[in-house]
């Protein structure tokens, strides 16, 4: 794998119809910049909206992967981000005449060829990569959907389909070395689909630019010739049709034995690379398309972001998430009032286990209460808010120029006193974060013992 990140030298356009819109859209990438990113630019829009190629903005997963930010909406975009993932490209602006990027013939080699002809070139920044350190799984059981991610130090793809169809049956395809198997070997694979659905397809308003020259579509009618007379007439379909001998309609020549599965491993590549950085993992797959695709890559993208967190984090402790060194550098909290010593467990966006080591030392000991020393219950309170702020300010790209504010607490209850020598083990639970608010809920244990909780409404606010 490429260690550098990789943009393209200059302009390249293709153009063509949408396969869902069926509309004429002039497709153009050009460079962008270091950490920038994928983005879709919509040049038919005022002020040129554009909409990231990321995991967060996927809004449609029908028959395609649809992205939107505000009015900009994007659809299928998984061909032109398979291409950018195949050929390890991190930084480029995609611009669109149109809300589809043209279907070509089906596969992702017309914007592979497009993207070669204008030039990979290396950036002067390392690429931050996804290293998958466990398994990672996803299933659909009522479907036989299955999505696992194993260790590796490269990004391989193993994938398997089984269709109750003799054009064909089971199939297998492993992709091993991006940069030497990629371009020749997947790229080429066509879109697929069979003939039962393309009427359906239809129905929907879907496929308008669909053709035999940009989709193989394989033959799974009962009645045979006569099903596919009546599809035809149904559809007002001019050119012929006729059901091959090989199962596939016009016995169109496929370009590998198995290319169908190697068109699943395409869209699973494209619709991965919206984790916004390329993968160290072993992804087996089984069955699976673009809802579990996306569904996996949502997995996938917590991973990340608990790995920046770690990278961020200042530690001595190997058995911890961040130690104090790390709180101190994000926390505005100093002595006497930073009630935290570790982090041991996050879950961006959702979950945080922290620690308090309570001991005599503490300065309220003195007066709460002379020979019978108790903790505070509104400080364990205190404990709670502010593990919960480092998971919040731990979400932010600059958490030094922000400040977490808790505004309310709701059914708050003690359940057992807190004394010198405990250790607090402070659990939180985000529900929801929007507009810089937040509720979480938190549970405080000593040993295994439940000893407060409360749910917290707190707001980020700048420093």
């Amino acid at each position: 794998m490429h260690t550098k990140q990789r943009t393209i030298a200059g302009p390249a356009t293709i153009s063509g119809i949408g396969l869902h819109t069926g509309k004429l859209c002039n497709l153009t990438f050009r460079p962008a910049e270091v950490d920038e990113g994928v983005y879709f630019e919509r040049t038919d829009l005022p002020d040129s909206p554009r909409v990231k190629a990321d995991i967060d903005k996927v809004v449609d997963i029908a028959r395609g992967t649809t992205l939107a930010e505000g009015d900009c909406k994007v659809y299928t975009v998984e061909h032109v981000l398979a291409a950018l993932a195949g050929l390890e490209i991190d930084n480029v602006i995609v611009e669109l005449s149109d809300n589809e990027p043209p279907v070509m013939d089906g596969s992702a080699l017309p914007f592979v060829e497009a993207l070669v002809k204008a030039g990979i070139v290396d950036q002067d920044a390392d690429k931050r990569f996804v290293e998958i350190v466990e398994p990672l799984s996803y299933s659909e059981p009522e479907r036989a959907v299955d999505l696992v991610v194993t260790p590796s130090t490269d990004m391989r793809i193993t994938f398997m389909v089984d269709y109750n169809n003799p054009a064909l049956g089971t199939q297998y395809t492993t992709l091993v070395n991006l940069e030497k198997e990629f371009v020749e070997e997947f790229a080429p694979a066509r879109t697929f689909c069979f003939l039962s659905e393309v009427e359906a397809l239809k129905g929907a308003g879907l496929i308008k630019g669909g053709s035999l020259d940009n989709a193989v579509v394989i033959s799974d009618a009962k009645d045979g010739q006569n099903e596919v007379e009546r599809i035809r007439a149904a559809l007002n379909i001019k050119e012929e049709i006729l059901v091959g001998d090989t199962g596939i309609i016009n016995d169109v020549p496929l370009r590998f034995e198995n290319e169908p599965v190697r068109h699943k491993a395409l869209d699973l590549l494209g619709d991965l690379y919206l984790v916004g950085a390329p993968i160290k993992g072993h992804i087996l797959a089984a069955r699976s398309g673009h809802k579990a695709n996306v569904e996996l890559a949502k997995k996938i993208r917590v991973l990340q972001k608990k790995q920046q967190m770690q990278q961020k984090a200042k530690k001595s402790r190997a058995n911890a998430f961040m130690d104090i060194n790390g709180l101190l550098d994000i926390m505005p909290h100093r002595y006497p009032f930073l009630l935290i010593d570790r982090i041991i467990d996050v879950v961006p966006d959702k979950h945080v286990t922290a620690l308090k080591n309570v001991t005599i030392n503490e300065p309220f000991f003195q007066g709460h209460f002379p020979g019978h020393p108790i903790m505070p219950g509104v400080l364990i309170l205190e404990s709670l808010a502010q593990s919960g702020g480092v998971l919040l300010l731990n979400a932010l790209d600059d958490p030094k120029s922000k400040v977490v504010y808790f505004m309310s607490l709701d059914k708050v209850k003690f359940r057992k006193p807190v004394l010198p020598g405990d250790q607090l083990r402070l659990e939180l639970e985000m529900h929801s974060f929007r507009r810089g608010a937040c509720k979480m809920s938190g549970k405080a244990y000593v040993d295994d013992k439940l000893v407060a909780s409360a749910d917290f409404m707190a707001m980020v606010m700048d420093r």
